[in-house]
């Protein structure tokens, strides 16, 4: 235990110094995570670290199972069943090939494909959640791609825990780890509310019981001899509900995350075996090679093939792109995956450590990738490699071509919905732009003219008729998609939306008509309240009224995900 804390606080010491770092120039600070974990690989026991990772694998996986959300990503599943499904066969096949070609025993080769397949959970929903907004077509992907994904690594872990192709013992430990899902779902289901009524509005014990839980399948796993990974993912969809109903439990848990998030990527660091330093100069150039070979794989052939099996599934260009740059990494379960195969002597050290260190590069670019993402796909479409003029877009859409003097209108949300219904009461023709796939059948259906296209390509607004239209209005929740909207220098006049005063003051200045502000609205609407109370123009019975109407409105209006 001594040792444990001991090597938590170097970790601590070293990585304060970077963090400030990237902090103070707004630096991303997964790079910084694994720069710190580099020396101390050279002061703490290999054997203590990887008991570290595996724990903080663990851990993260747990938090993972808690965020999943079915009927948010329900819209686009099978879209992503088959791209993981196609990305794993494809660079998997490429990346087992890899190490054959490099004159790796077949058995370890097939963690290399391991590796150069599987995405990382940890790293695709952090930089997810880091944006304001990340309910976006790709976001929904992304995460139905990791679930799927992550689902194939536990049954993996458990073939893997049966140490043989023997059918008895195969079939005892997928029976083990389906009880142990089984069991989640149902605790989930009948027992997560009872702990929470028992618990009553203390946070604190409601965590204390989530914990429980956590032991409880991880003690369970151990006992049947699988991976502790499998027992935290199913710890997880046992505790998975609605984190406004349990506000406080979540946001503890996220504390939680936050940290061994931090340890997670301090670990790959230390695990990393450094070429020069460590290693001769033929071992080095050998590992490196091999390395690059996998991280080739895995940061460029991977969302190459995502993309290209998005696109031929109907996804336009850009969403496509977006996210398969959500996948350029090795998933931390692959990682787990050769900390097991290493411990039962499955995999060598050569190959470990070369999984490791594509791991540690991958985790890196990624992090950049994603900060970039947009730069990445304008660079590639003005290239040529992807084509942002999709065919998908003349098959749904149904605006006239010699529309004019109509009103576009960017999303078919709640707002969207509303300018529609007022430009029929008014008689004034309108095209709804939209692109969400949960939203198509519904925009098509209830709308008179539409363009089924992202906003952000300028084939779309060609599709819209822009240059004979009266006004653009956006209701597009994305300052990204705003300014991407002026930058095409329309003669129309534009109204956008805007996440922050700031930006709402940038998009003036840039030649927007108006910008609307979600809180500065609310805060006007509140006003107007509160004053026909005060006037007598209202009574609190009539507001309440007024508010649930509101409310069932808004949920008639959102795609099923998000009511």
């Amino acid at each position: 235990m001594t040792d444990l804390l001991t090597a938590v606080s170097l970790m601590f010491i070293v990585m304060g110094p970077l963090l400030l770092i990237a902090n103070r120039f707004d630096l991303p600070t997964v790079p910084f995570f694994v720069l710190a974990g580099l020396p101390l690989g050279f002061v703490i026991d290999l054997d203590l670290t990887l008991e570290l990772a595996q724990y903080g694998i663990a851990l993260l996986v747990f938090s993972f199972g808690i965020g999943i959300d079915v009927s948010a990503v329900r819209t686009v599943i099978v879209d992503s069943e088959i791209a993981a499904l196609g990305q794993i066969l494809v660079v998997g096949t490429l990346g087992a090939l890899l190490g054959i070609a490099f004159g790796v025993a077949p058995t370890e080769a097939l963690f290399l494909g391991v590796a150069a397949a599987l995405s990382s959970t940890i790293v695709g929903t952090a930089l997810l959640n880091s944006r304001p907004n990340n309910n976006f077509v790709r976001d929904r992907l992304s995460r139905s791609i990791h679930f799927v994904q992550d689902l194939l690594a536990v049954l993996f872990l458990l073939l893997l825990a049966a140490g043989t192709i023997a059918p008895g013992p195969l079939a005892t430990v997928v029976g083990y780890g389906v009880a142990l899902l089984v069991a989640a779902i149902l605790i989930n289901q009948y027992l997560f509310d009872l702990i929470g009524r028992l618990a009553g509005d203390s946070s604190e014990l409601m965590i204390l019981g989530v914990v429980s839980l956590l032991v409880l399948f991880v003690g369970a796993a151990e006992l049947a001899g699988i991976s502790i990974a499998v027992g935290a993912f199913a710890a997880g969809l046992a505790v998975r509900h609605d984190p406004v109903e349990y506000l406080g439990l979540f946001n503890g848990l996220k504390s939680i995350e936050d940290f061994f998030v931090a340890i997670f990527f301090v670990t790959i660091g230390a695990l990393v075996t450094v070429p020069f330093i460590e290693l001769g100069w033929i071992p080095s150039v050998e590992k490196l090679v091999l390395a690059g070979g996998l991280v080739l794989l895995t940061a460029v052939v991977k969302p190459a093939v995502t993309t290209a099996i998005l696109i031929y599934q109907g996804y336009e260009a850009r969403s496509a792109t977006l996210t398969s740059l959500n996948t350029d990494q090795v998933s931390e379960f692959a990682l787990i995956i050769a900390i097991e195969a290493l411990l039962l002597g499955y995999l060598t050290q050569n190959v470990f450590d070369v999984i490791i260190f594509a791991a540690a590069v991958t985790m890196v670019t990624s992090s950049l990738t994603q900060r970039y993402d947009e730069q990445l796909y304008r660079a590639l479409a003005e290239r040529g490699l992807v084509d942002s003029r999709h065919g998908k877009v003349d098959d749904w859409s149904t605006a006239p071509a010699e529309m004019s003097g109509h009103v576009i209108i960017v999303g078919y949300g709640r707002q969207g919905q509303r300018l529609v219904e007022t430009c029929e009461e008014l008689g004034q023709p309108y095209v709804v732009i939209e692109n969400d796939p949960a939203r198509r059948e519904t925009v098509t259906d209830q709308c008179a003219a539409v363009v089924v296209g992202d906003a952000m390509e300028r084939y779309t607004w060609e599709k819209a008729n822009v240059e004979e239209a009266r006004i653009i209005v956006s209701t597009a929740a994305s300052d990204v998609v705003s300014r991407r909207i002026l930058s095409f220098e329309f003669d129309t006049d534009v109204t956008l939306r805007a996440n922050s005063r700031t930006t709402a003051m940038e998009l003036l200045d840039a030649g927007a008509l108006y910008v609307t502000h979600p809180k500065i609205l609310a805060g006007q609407r509140l006003v107007q309240q509160i004053q026909a109370l005060i006037d007598g123009d209202l009574t609190p019975a009539e507001l309440r009224e007024e508010q649930q109407s509101e409310l069932d409105t808004l949920a008639e209006h959102l795609p099923p995900h998000l009511r």
